[in-house]
């Protein structure tokens, strides 16, 4: 995530509201966690969920938010 992106805090704000207990990992004060994230999907755009339960990967809040809404919802 980056705490500057107003589609991270889509997510954010959807999970919050929703009691879905998210790992967020601050890319912009994280290179370790940049570079997972370049390695996983391919480039650095956030957000981005990794769900190790399913191991459903995906960009695009709106994607996100309603693979959220629909498994843990």
């Amino acid at each position: 995530m980056n705490p500057n992106c107003p589609f991270c805090h889509r997510v954010m704000d959807f999970a919050a509201a929703n009691n879905i207990e998210l790992d967020y990992r601050n890319i912009v004060e994280n290179d370790d966690w940049k570079q997972d994230l370049m390695q996983r999907g391919g480039k650095t755009m956030v957000p981005y969920l990794f769900d190790e339960e399913r191991w459903e990967e995906m960009y695009e809040s709106s994607d996100i938010i309603d693979y959220l809404d629909t498994n843990y919802n």
